[in-house]
């Protein structure tokens, strides 16, 4: 093993995360090589810079004017120098901040500065390398996005371990999720728990009361010994519409919980800012009894897994982040579309609160977010889908066979009711 991963594994000693780490995991570390011996030179190499693999002239960055013109608030570093390989540091230190804004109860608890990914399947990709392996069992909601079965089946040869998301009166089964955790654990006194809220598929949060009774269930399972990692992917965070949503991450009940927990936050500008084209998104840790010391050696096991892969996320639309962050404008906007979802949001309770649904087609409970389920009885979801696309021209998702996920982000309030006029029809006609 690399001297430089065994320095990193004695930091993490001791600590949850470093039981937690897996095989990969414990062997990443971050080189000393070409990037950091660069650094070093941009620091005290005042006559000449002759270490990084980039084309200068008279000092700058050598940028075509055909792609310059594109990017008029962009300095030439801005628009096409390399990132650091963790991020850009101004666009790290403010997502922080604006991670603290969101959720205040984190005042009070150490974490991360987050590191930059390219998006937040990279985020939950890359956790999935560093702690992830081949006979591990991943704990999720029965009704979960399904790009965490190709990332922890087929990437990592892991196991997906489900419990049903809703209990019969429609709350969140938070029973379920604490026996299917310790369930997992039953191997090797570990566990890896992703929270996705608002949840895709399902577009439902937690309650405030559901969150706490989340993190009662989870410390209890840490209490008989075991190791839990919690990824809590907050694609779709600051898009909760009842007022007893939890308003926070459900990162914030973890990151100081237990010392047998170790969460980790994935979020990022692709949904929170309206641009997933950017592929922007941060990772960060907490973890009760972890210092400044243990956080630098999980972002540098990290940045092993950044460099190993990517290299570095992308560098404008790092920059382009930081100064909308910096903008006067960047809340009020932000505040002018969350309100036009949440009309949308409204718009589709109000059609399913006139309007008695088909047999076999079955509201789920739903708060925030961008989506709504049916659950289909007597038919299959996708007989449904077909239906719907090859006769009315009109596109949802089907899931499982089971469950039909229906995206009111996409679509505009006046709309809302012709939508699902057309897809009580199509279920009658299937009843």
């Amino acid at each position: 093993m690399n001297a430089l991963a065994m320095e990193l594994n004695k930091t993490l000693e001791g600590s949850s995360a470093a039981r937690l780490l897996s095989k990969t995991g414990t062997r990443m570390y971050f080189p000393k090589g070409i990037l950091s011996q660069s650094a070093e030179a941009n620091e005290k190499a005042k006559r000449f810079n002759a270490t990084i693999g980039m084309a200068y002239n008279s000092g700058e960055p050598m940028a075509l004017d055909a792609i310059m013109d594109f990017l008029p608030g962009l300095s030439k570093k801005e628009a096409v120098a390399y990132a650091p390989t963790a991020g850009v540091p101004a666009t790290r230190e403010a997502w922080k901040k604006e991670i603290l804004k969101k959720n205040p109860s984190l005042a009070n608890t150490s974490f991360s500065l987050p590191v930059v990914v390219p998006g937040l399947t990279a985020g939950v990709s890359y956790l999935a390398d560093m702690f992830v392996d081949e006979d591990d069992k991943v704990v999720v909601a029965d009704m979960f996005w399904p790009n965490y079965r190709l990332i922890i089946e087929e990437r990592k040869a892991a196991k997906l371990a489900s419990y049903r998301f809703f209990t019969p009166e429609g709350g969140f089964d938070v029973a379920g999720l604490e026996k299917a955790t310790r369930d997992a654990a039953k191997a090797k006194d570990k566990a890896i728990v992703i929270l996705n809220y608002p949840n895709n598929p399902t577009g439902y949060t937690p309650s405030i009361k559901e969150a706490e009774a989340i993190k009662a269930a989870l410390v209890s399972v840490a209490d008989s010994g075991v190791d839990i990692l919690v990824i809590s992917d907050d694609a779709y965070f600051g898009l909760q519409y009842e007022e007893n949503n939890l308003k926070e991450s459900i990162f914030t009940c973890f990151a100081n919980a237990h010392p047998r927990i170790l969460a980790a936050k994935v979020d990022g500008q692709t949904k929170e800012d309206y641009v997933w084209g950017f592929r922007g998104g941060f990772v960060s840790f907490a973890g009760k009894g972890l210092d400044d010391k243990a956080y630098d050696a999980l972002v540098k096991k990290l940045m092993g897994v950044v460099r190993s892969s990517v290299s570095n996320a992308t560098a404008p639309t790092q920059h382009i982040l930081a100064k909308a962050m910096a903008d006067p404008r960047y809340i009020t906007q932000k505040a002018e579309y969350a309100k036009l979802l949440e009309e949308r949001y409204r718009a589709v309770k109000s059609y399913l609160s006139a309007h008695q649904a088909p047999k076999g087609l079955k509201p789920l409970p739903f708060n925030s977010g961008y989506f709504m389920c049916f659950e289909c009885e007597g038919f299959s979801a996708e007989t449904l889908r077909l239906k719907l696309l090859n006769e009315e021209g009109i596109g949802v998702i089907a899931i499982q066979e089971k469950w039909l996920r229906v995206a009111f982000s996409s679509v505009d309030k006046s709309q809302i009711e012709e939508l699902f006029s057309e897809i009580f029809k199509a279920a009658k006609a299937l009843a």
